[in-house]
């Protein structure tokens, strides 16, 4: 029978407890959330939803075509340029998704013959990226520097090393300066996924690598999302002019994909520049990571120490985190539960999002249903 293995696999899903279903929200859900990556509380600003009605109304309600035929409008350029300016970098592209920017710089910085250090905690998206590639692909120690170097030293020619800026699961940053460090004795590239660390960390939400000191480096190449901490939907790839020229020309993702739709753009857009003139909401989405930390240690949970907003809490196991988030949800809270295969390490947790328009009761109420609901 066709697809008859399909059976199985959802068989072998449904006994370790590894089944993930849809489960679509109402527009104005009652839930607390702290599952959403909305981490500056744009999603919904008057600004930025006023931002995507009026780039539909001007624009149409898609690209209508891939961003070299006819998917790239004035808005799209202003949106690269502003993008660009606002993290410390020559230039910028638009795609549309993270996904799609991570596929492109990891597949286009990586042709045939090239090296490939990959941090064994990258997300997803960058995993799929050096599959794609021509290159070879080393993963290496998470966080480590040192391995990163020593993967360097075995190889000879084009080689990238590539990280997320801030890891999805834990919520743990990366070592930066140390990896451009490594990269550099070698003559190779960095690519830097800075999905969240973009509108959290750095000079009022510039980013990881601007606090790094490495915005606007020749060899540093650095991919975001615009559906976090802007609160909309879409990529990009900043970095170097010729970079992103040969991305341009090079990039499949880019080169066969509609371009983004001007909804999202605009609204991209408009919430970077709230950003520009409100840099405290990256602050506060850092405090609001701290004192859900300290008060859900001091509840005797165990919680990793967050460098941005992710706050990740550890199940005992993935069938215990499911029911965990789920009592959680039952209480009126909306939190994230991570299991195998999403988490390389194979340790089940609840990941929580740190949202800037979290208020102290909300925070102290988030942690009592936490607390209350614990298995």
């Amino acid at each position: 029978m066709a697809f008859g293995w399909i059976d199985e696999q959802a068989e072998l899903r449904r006994r370790a407890g590894l089944v993930r279903t849809l489960r679509p929200r109402a527009a104005d859900s009652p839930l607390l959330d702290l599952a959403s990556n909305d981490y500056l509380g744009l999603a919904r600003h008057p600004e930025v939803t006023e931002g995507a009605a009026r780039a539909a109304r001007i624009w149409g309600g898609g690209a209508t075509g891939s961003r070299l035929v006819t998917g790239t409008t004035e808005l799209h350029a202003e949106l690269e340029r502003e993008l660009a300016d606002f993290c410390g970098v020559e230039a910028a592209l638009v795609f549309s998704s993270g996904y799609a920017a991570n596929l492109a710089a990891v597949t286009a910085l990586a042709p045939h013959g090239a090296l490939i250090v990959s941090d064994a905690g990258n997300h997803a998206s960058l995993i799929d990226g050096c599959r794609l590639a021509r290159g070879t692909t080393q993963v290496v120690a998470h966080a480590d520097p040192d391995a990163v170097r020593k993967a360097l030293g075995t190889h000879e020619g084009p080689a990238v090393a590539v990280s997320d800026t801030v890891f999805s699961v834990d919520g743990d940053a990366a070592p930066l300066a140390a990896l451009a460090e490594a990269c550099r004795e070698h003559g190779a590239g960095l690519v830097v996924d800075d999905a969240h660390g973009l509108g959290v960390l750095g000079d009022g939400g510039r980013g990881a690598p601007y606090a790094a000191g490495l915005a606007g480096a020749d060899d540093v190449v650095v991919t975001v999302t615009l559906s976090k901490s802007l609160g909309s939907q879409g990529g990009a790839v900043l970095g170097p002019a010729r970079v992103i020229d040969h991305l341009v020309n090079a990039a499949r993702t880019f080169i066969f994909d509609t371009g983004l739709a001007p909804a999202a753009a605009g609204a991209a857009l408009a919430a970077l520049r709230l950003l520009r003139r409100e840099p405290e909401r990256a602050a506060r989405a850092r405090a609001v990571a701290g004192e859900l930390h300290a008060r859900l240690t001091a509840a005797g949970l165990e919680a990793v120490r967050p460098d941005a907003a992710v706050v990740s809490v550890r199940a005992p196991s993935p069938e215990q985190a499911v029911r965990w988030a789920a009592g959680c949800r039952a209480a009126g809270l909306a939190v994230g539960c991570f299991r195998p295969p999403s988490v390389p390490d194979g340790i089940s947790r609840l990941r929580l999002t740190a949202r800037a328009d979290l208020s102290e009761a909300q925070i102290e109420r988030a942690v009592g249903v936490i607390d209350g609901a614990r298995p």
